[in-house]
């Protein structure tokens, strides 16, 4: 559906950037001969010049090939470039960039096996790239080696929608909730999840708290109306698109879903046609006196009046006609 895909988008370029500076700070002490090339790199990077950061990463892995802290550092310059390759819609550059951070994460993997910040760095970018088999295997390794880490609790939230294990999703996205419960995409994907369970009421229930939180949440709005709709609730659906159109009277989404909604509110609706008035049962018309004869019968009496005439003849034959009694 068009609609998921742009909302694993959202999630990629949206909620992993904020991660940037954390993963970066791997190297504040950078080993000796890469140490100006590694905070170069670090300034580069939270000046958005993801690009040039990955540059003097470069250097410093040069200098220093065995430090993780240069690999883990430029994977993640990569990948902040490839979302901006993405974001401006240069999906070849993209592509080489994620390829490059994926290649670094390896590494990283390689030389720190039980670091479980190298997992997740590699789990994060494979959700990116929707390889969510390995997304989730990096981070229930992750959370192996720290087993309370919610970043990694989070992320494997999002693998777990992407394989549609829904019922996986809901718990680690509660499990979330429950130690950060002002994380609003948190609530936002447990929705989606209690969707694909058919969870109708828990998932209304969740767009309904986002939008306590914030009114002006059309997306919120959009989805929650969705979901009404899911759950044959057209007359509740309704008001909710139409609240979101005024805002935005150009989406041409919410106003098919709107038209959508209102006919089968219509057809919901509609009185039941008026039961057709049986059809009069014709009478039968009585049988004729001929009809009535039983064919039998009237055979019977055929022959008892060929007997009859044979009787008479053989009595008559051989009597005298009668004379006249006139005098002549």
């Amino acid at each position: 559906m068009n609609m998921l895909n742009k909302q694993t988008l959202t999630i990629a370029t949206g909620l992993f950037l904020w991660l940037t500076a954390v993963h970066i700070g791997l190297a504040k002490k950078p080993a000796a001969g890469g140490a100006n090339h590694m905070q170069r790199g670090i300034e580069l990077a939270q000046q958005k010049h993801y690009d040039a950061a990955a540059g003097e990463f470069t250097k410093a892995i040069e200098a220093n090939p065995k430090d993780p802290r240069g690999y883990a550092n430029r994977g993640t310059a990569y990948r902040q470039a490839a979302r901006t390759a993405v974001a401006a819609g240069d999906q070849e550059g993209a592509s080489t960039r994620y390829q490059s951070a994926m290649a670094d994460f390896a590494k990283y993997v390689e030389l720190a096996p039980k670091d479980a910040s190298a997992y997740l760095e590699r789990g994060e970018t494979e959700i990116e790239l929707k390889q969510y088999d390995a997304a989730l295997t990096d981070l229930n390794k992750a959370l192996e080696l720290r087993p309370d880490d919610l970043t990694a609790i989070k992320f494997r939230g999002f693998a777990e929608l992407g394989l549609s294990q829904w019922d996986k999703a809901v718990a680690d996205f509660t499990a979330f909730i429950q130690k950060k419960p002002d994380d609003l995409q948190s609530y936002d994907r447990r929705a989606l999840a209690l969707r694909g369970l058919k969870n109708y009421d828990a998932a209304i229930a969740d767009y309904t708290f986002l939008l306590s939180k914030n009114p002006n949440d059309m997306e919120a709005l959009t989805k929650r109306g969705y979901t009404y709709s899911l759950a044959l609730q057209y007359e509740k659906a309704i008001p909710d698109y139409q609240a979101a159109l005024k805002v935005n009277p150009q989406d041409n989404d919410t106003f098919q879903r709107l038209q959508y909604a209102q006919s089968m509110l219509a057809k919901k609706n509609a009185s039941p046609p008026p039961a057709a008035s049986p059809s009069p049962t014709p009478t039968p018309e009585k049988p004729s006196l001929i009809a009535s004869i039983n064919p039998l019968y009237a055979g019977i009496a055929i022959v008892a009046l060929i007997i009859i005439a044979v009787i008479v003849r053989l009595v008559t034959r051989g009597k005298p006609e009668g004379t006249s009694s006139m005098i002549r």
